[in-house]
């Protein structure tokens, strides 16, 4: 019986499924379906067929794919993308060796994108955003996850999410949102961060009754939020039915990794420093490793987090971009799969199942992305390769060829199609 479908895509190279009924930890990331000389056709957006043989398949718009590989759409699952201003200018202070604390003082870091949140409109936030999903777009990037965090007050926090959503339900990319309003503890709480903690959990009947986030997050770090603090900010959230995520030991192991575990977090995200017992309490619970090497390499740190040790122990490992103006300004998820095999020395293998299968589950979308199965929504991607070694191998430039969005081509060499 001969099927028709609205594109076929055909003469493909290497096709990766990635194929799974779960996340994927430990030697299991090392597990790839490669099928050779495949053929894939999208019907109604989505994917109707996968196969080797094309003489049953007749279709409105064939693709030769000229020997190319072809993946899902790549998920990036940890991203700050709504935000005002820029802060380009702090490179040559860094440069400098001027501290931290003292960038802070001249009205520069996080405060400064803090000021710039606060004094951009809703309309401008969603343009600069967009941008930025344009761009990750043509990255191949096709599920983002996007948190608040740069407001530290009722209306910019709310704002954010506002924002975060419309794009949602406007642009192309699909996106996760995540509250993050205890990202830093703002200049007039400084001396009560308890009692700030106390107004952002305030906001979370507003959040879940406007439906503006599915997870809540904070910073657990030294001179941000404590253990102690984190935990019971969490446990809070939880009980007000959001899913949980926390930014954890990227600096010092304060043991957010393992309260993170405890609580049943979907993700701990960072963990340069994360414990031996973290390590352990992740590959234990399932709670997914959220690496972001893009900022350990953007702040010119040495250590980076210890990937072969969590996938050794049997730790499911996503990546990230951590796209932020701060610490990760980049759009680049390829860029990121580099660096993860030349600095975290992760195989080709366990970066394909971080940024598709396991990137998917960490933001709740295992379901949804990150792999091509028949019913599944078509996000695909065509590269400029001819194997999947090369996208890791080859670095600093964008190997996209087309990225096809819902079954639509949207992004094709760097251009976006409307």
């Amino acid at each position: 019986m001969t099927l028709h479908v609205d594109l076929l895509l055909t003469n493909i190279g290497q096709l990766l499924p990635m194929r799974s009924d779960g996340p994927r930890s430990g030697k299991a990331m090392q597990e790839l379906v490669v099928i050779e000389g495949a053929v894939l056709g999208i019907k109604a957006g989505e994917i109707a067929y996968i196969g080797t043989d094309d003489s049953e398949v007749t279709a409105d718009t064939i693709i030769d794919c000229e020997g190319k590989l072809v993946t899902p759409g790549l998920v990036d699952p940890h991203t700050h993308v709504v935000f005002g201003g820029s802060r380009e200018h702090e490179m040559a202070l860094k440069q400098q060796g001027v501290p931290y604390l003292e960038i802070l003082a001249r009205g520069g870091g996080i405060l400064s994108t803090v000021q710039a949140t606060r004094n951009a409109t809703m309309e401008e936030l969603y343009e600069k955003a967009s941008f930025h999903l344009d761009r990750m777009m043509t990255y191949g990037t096709t599920t983002v996850e996007a948190k608040s965090g740069y407001g530290l007050d009722r209306e910019t926090e709310l704002k954010q999410l506002k924002v975060a959503k419309e794009l949602q339900e406007n642009h192309q990319i699909d996106l996760v949102s995540t509250f993050l309003g205890a990202h830093a503890i703002p200049q007039t709480h400084k001396e009560n961060p308890e009692q700030f903690l106390e107004e952002m959990l305030a906001l979370l009947t507003e959040i879940k009754e406007q439906q503006l986030a599915e997870f809540v997050d904070i910073f657990t770090e030294t001179g941000v939020f404590t253990v102690d603090q984190s935990r019971e900010y969490l446990r809070k959230a939880k009980e007000k039915g959001f899913r949980l995520k926390i930014h954890a030991d990227e600096i010092d192991p304060l043991g957010g990794t393992e309260m993170a575990a405890a609580l049943g977090a979907t993700s701990a995200d960072h963990l340069v420093g994360a414990s031996d017992e973290g390590i352990r309490m992740l590959a234990e619970t399932g709670t997914i490793a959220v690496l972001l090497p893009g900022t350990t390499f953007y702040l010119g740190k040495s250590s980076f987090a210890r990937a072969r040790e969590m996938i050794e122990q049997g730790v499911t490992v996503a990546l990230a971009t951590d796209f932020n103006p701060g610490s990760s300004p980049t759009e680049n998820l390829q860029l990121i799969m580099s660096i993860a095999a030349l600095q975290l020395k992760m195989s080709p293998e366990e970066i394909w199942n971080a940024v598709t299968v396991n990137a998917a589950y960490a933001i709740g979308r295992g379901e949804e992305a990150g792999q091509l199965e028949i019913g599944r929504k078509a996000d695909v991607v065509i590269w400029d390769a001819p194997n999947y070694l090369y996208i890791p191998y080859h670095y600093g430039v964008n190997h996209v060829n087309k990225v096809i969005k819902n079954g639509k081509l949207v992004a094709e060499r760097m251009g976006i199609r409307d």
